[in-house]
């Protein structure tokens, strides 16, 4: 696992895990949290770790098992100490870095392996979704222990699901079934549906900056952007990777007026685009 800190690449190996996600903490500056699994989450357990950096590197400040690979976490936005993972049993695990074991709570509804998990960035709701393989997302207040909604439409696995960060109550979701779906929690449906690749979309994300505009990845190496006002065609493609993007994430820090930062991972390698953004 690398993080790069002050201009170098600070490392630290954790023996029999494969990372699958990372997200920095919102409260405190350098805190890290991965997700990872034993065999590529084919079989044996999952650990979530708690990274802070130090002079030599990375310190282990906190770590958790679970019985089953962990694919994906995200921090809570009003508790500093608290994570939401999920798993390839089904599950979601709330978790409070303060104790020194967990978890708090498990939500089971899922019936195959839960990929994503995110909670909600706009003020006023504490609200996780999660997406699983059985093609089904889940809407879940952390306080309640059980789901609030469940939202039924893709017709493949769901790999990324992800708050809108300008828009209460909106989530966008990729499918293995090529499309990118817009959801409005307050009608329970889905508002917009895009085919937006010819192959498996593996991530999403939300321009920080533009309320209209998603970024996809996809298993045939490209990157698409889409503009909600108008999706019969991408405002822009990306080609460079090699291997199915993974993951794809909009920089938060706007660089200009005109531009934001839009990196993207793949499975082999890591590439930072400078991209313009289209006109509101």
């Amino acid at each position: 696992m690398n993080a790069v800190c002050g201009g170098a690449a600070r490392t630290l190996r954790v023996p029999g895990r494969h990372g699958y996600a990372a997200e920095f903490s919102p409260y405190l500056p350098g805190r890290l949290a991965c997700a990872a699994a034993q065999h590529y989450g084919i079989a044996g357990c999952g650990t979530l770790l708690i990274l802070d950096p130090n002079e030599s590197g990375l310190r282990l400040f906190r770590s958790f098992d679970w019985s089953d690979g962990l694919f994906d976490v995200t921090w809570s936005e009003n508790n500093e100490h608290v994570l939401v993972t999920c798993s390839g049993d089904g599950s979601l695990q709330l978790w409070d870095t303060a104790r020194a074991a967990g978890p708090l709570q498990v939500y089971k509804e899922h019936t195959q392996e839960v990929y994503s998990v995110d909670w909600s960035q706009t003020r006023g709701e504490q609200l996780v979704v999660s997406g699983s393989w059985d093609r089904t997302v889940k809407l879940w207040d952390p306080t309640v222990g059980k789901s609030l909604c469940t939202f039924r439409g893709h017709e493949n696995v769901i790999y990324s699901t992800i708050w809108s960060p300008h828009i209460p109550g909106c989530f966008a979701s990729a499918s293995g079934d090529q499309t990118l779906r817009i959801w409005d929690v307050k009608a329970a449906g889905v508002r917009i549906v895009i085919p937006a690749h010819q192959a498996e979309i593996l991530s999403c994300d939300w321009c920080k900056y533009n309320e209209n505009l998603l970024v996809t990845g996809a298993v045939d190496c490209s990157l698409r952007g889409w503009d909600l006002r108008n999706v019969r065609q991408p405002v822009f493609e990306l080609l460079g990777h090699t291997y199915a993007v993974r993951r794809v994430k909009m920089e938060s820090h706007r660089i200009t007026q005109a531009q934001s930062w839009l990196t993207t991972i793949s499975a082999s390698w890591v590439q930072a685009i400078l991209l313009p953004q289209p006109p509101k």
